[in-house]
């Protein structure tokens, strides 16, 4: 992606604020223009007063030159007010598309990438396309109109002198196109190493206790020296051109000035200009090669905004989760029954090697369907499918008799609760986190799914109660606690299917006890899918599906497929044997 399709394609954020653009613009030329009085008035004062002896005019000459850089300053005052308010409006503009598109996405688009990676999308290279859009948009005009205004005057004023001040652009435009052509790949192995280092930097910190409890601190800090160093060495193969490309225009330009002095001198002493007019002419060509190197400045700029835009569109230019079938007609608004159809499911990341192949069951409304099955053997990819986390890749799921690809997203996941194996609590209140059920339920629905969930009891010994902070990711928090929580929350939510994927697996029996207890009131009256490793959960279930290598080898009740002797009556057997080491232990 070249620089101009970057600038083209975000230069939309700038249209809702024209009169900040026009403004900050406006105000940078006429400060441009007021610059201009300096040469013109040091010709002058030169000319028509030292030469000529008028110390009467020296006065006012002064005063004009004061003026006009009081007016400069005032104008550039205001420009930089205007600047930054429109700045900050675009940052903010483009930042809540580029967040508001991840929130869209597939939850797999999120399985290839970071997320330290993703926060230096959203944070760094944000700012670096601002920068370019307002900084860039707003210096490179005047920077052109300068150069044109100066030259035409230059030009008017002495064209042999005019024409020896061009010799350099050339070489200026060559040195510019090497350092624009070969800079791409620099600044992206820059952002490529950023977003490396962050991603590292957002593990260690979420990973603490682990790094504490295996002794890895001394091999963190490798780890982030390794990746701070491929950053620093990225940073330096920029800097280190910048080093050769920004003195080398310097001096070219430089160049310039010493060839219009030299041949301007000559026609000094040959009488055909004087001294001021020479003066004046230098001081002007100052002001004509000035914007020429903030255009060298501004191509730096331009390339690494390039490199971020190229990230930022590869989230903007995702595809987002498909919402409904084309053409479907959505339903009115509804509160499901619970009738859950898979027929012929076939799901996975390709067709070629599925994780589930022809899956059909139904679960009729209030049911309790369990699954169990071998690691690998597909359970947490079927119930995914129900709110659409993932895709199907053949056959289809109904609710209620309706393909739920005809069902609009928040319409169908408003259908559905999930309980994980891995409560996941947000960086709030324990209040703000219940609530995340049902943003808008009153004190007493909160407390009533406080005592559901067997809650109410540790939520009274918290120091602030509902409104103690948890931490970040729950930290403050002990695993049941965080999955009664979760629970609270799914009970809020109200949702007639509910999806339980291991949510006792990672506690001791007497929480367990208790967790199960607040799952049998959260089951009651929903239509309810539990994955399950500890098999004594799902023996009282309606059916039970045996997954295995993503197909489903046994379905019946707990009894019935005891009695079969398969896969299942081994599972079960494998379930009692390891209870009853752990109640001998």
């Amino acid at each position: 992606m070249t620089t101009w399709q970057v600038a083209r394609r975000v230069v939309g954020y700038l249209r809702p604020y024209p009169w900040m653009a026009l403004g900050t613009i406006g105000c940078a030329v006429l400060g441009q223009l007021a610059s201009m009085a300096f040469p013109r008035i040091t010709q002058y004062v030169m000319d028509d007063v030292l030469v000529a002896r008028r110390p009467e005019r020296l006065g006012w000459a002064i005063g004009g030159l004061a003026a006009a850089y009081l007016l400069r300053d005032v104008l550039n005052s205001v420009r930089i007010r205007l600047n930054n308010a429109f700045e900050q409006a675009v940052v903010l503009d483009l930042r809540r598309h580029v967040y508001g598109r991840l929130q869209r996405l597939p939850a797999a688009w999120f399985d290839r990438r970071s997320s330290g990676e993703l926060m230096t999308r959203v944070i760094e290279d944000v700012g670096s396309v601002e920068r370019l859009l307002i900084d860039g948009a707003e210096q490179g005009v005047v920077a052109i109109l300068g150069i044109v205004g100066v030259a035409a005057f230059l030009f008017a004023t002495n064209p042999v002198l005019a024409w020896v001040a061009m010799a350099p652009l050339p070489f200026l435009a060559a040195g510019a196109t090497w350092y624009t052509t070969t800079a791409g790949e620099r600044y992206r192995q820059r952002s490529k190493a950023s977003g490396a280092l962050n991603a590292l930097l957002m593990d260690n910190l979420q990973g603490v206790r682990q790094v504490k409890a295996f002794g890895r601190e001394d091999h963190e800090d490798a780890r982030f020296a390794e990746r701070a160093g491929a950053l620093r060495e990225a940073t330096l193969r920029v800097m280190r051109a910048w080093a050769w490309y920004n003195p080398g225009m310097t001096f070219v330009a430089a160049l310039g000035m010493v060839s219009v002095l030299w041949v301007g001198g000559r026609h000094v002493l040959e009488g055909r200009m004087t001294p001021g007019e020479l003066v004046g002419f230098l001081l002007f060509l100052g002001m004509f090669y000035q914007p020429i190197g903030q255009l060298h400045g501004l191509n730096q700029l331009a390339q690494s905004a390039r490199s971020a835009g190229e990230r930022i569109f590869d989230v903007l230019d995702a595809d987002p989760e498909p919402v409904a079938i084309p053409g479907a007609t959505p339903p009115a608004r509804w509160r499901a029954q619970g009738h859950v159809e898979y027929v012929g499911v076939v799901a996975g990341y390709d067709r070629e090697r599925p994780v589930l192949s022809d899956v059909s069951f139904v679960a009729r409304p209030g049911e309790v369907i369990a699954l169990v099955g071998p690691t690998g053997a597909g359970k947490t990819t079927l119930v995914q499918l129900i709110p659409r986390f993932r895709e199907t890749l053949g056959g289809c799921i109904r609710i209620d008799g309706r393909d739920i690809r005809e069902i609009p997203l928040a319409e169908l996941r408003q259908q559905v609760a999930v309980v994980s194996q891995e409560p996941f609590l947000f960086d709030g209140t324990l209040r703000e986190n219940v609530l995340y059920g049902r943003l808008d339920a009153s004190a007493d629905q909160v407390d009533a799914a406080l005592a559901a969930s067997e809650c109410a009891a540790f939520v009274s010994r918290l120091p602030q109660g509902l409104d103690t902070p948890v931490g970040e990711r729950g930290v403050r928090l002990s695993v049941g606690e965080k999955q009664r929580v979760s629970i609270a929350r799914a009970l809020l939510k109200d949702a007639p299917i509910l999806i339980l994927d291991e949510a006792t697996a990672s506690v001791d029996t007497a929480t367990e006890r208790a967790i199960q207890s607040a799952l049998d009131r959260l089951m009651r009256d929903r239509t309810s899918l539990v994955i399950a490793h500890r098999l004594g959960t799902v023996r009282g279930a309606d059916q039970i599906l045996v997954l295995n290598h993503g197909r489903v080898e046994e379905r019946g009740r707990h009894d019935e497929l005891v009695r079969r002797g398969g896969l299942y009556a081994r599972l079960v057997r494998l379930h009692d044997d390891r209870a009853a080491l752990e109640a001998e232990a």
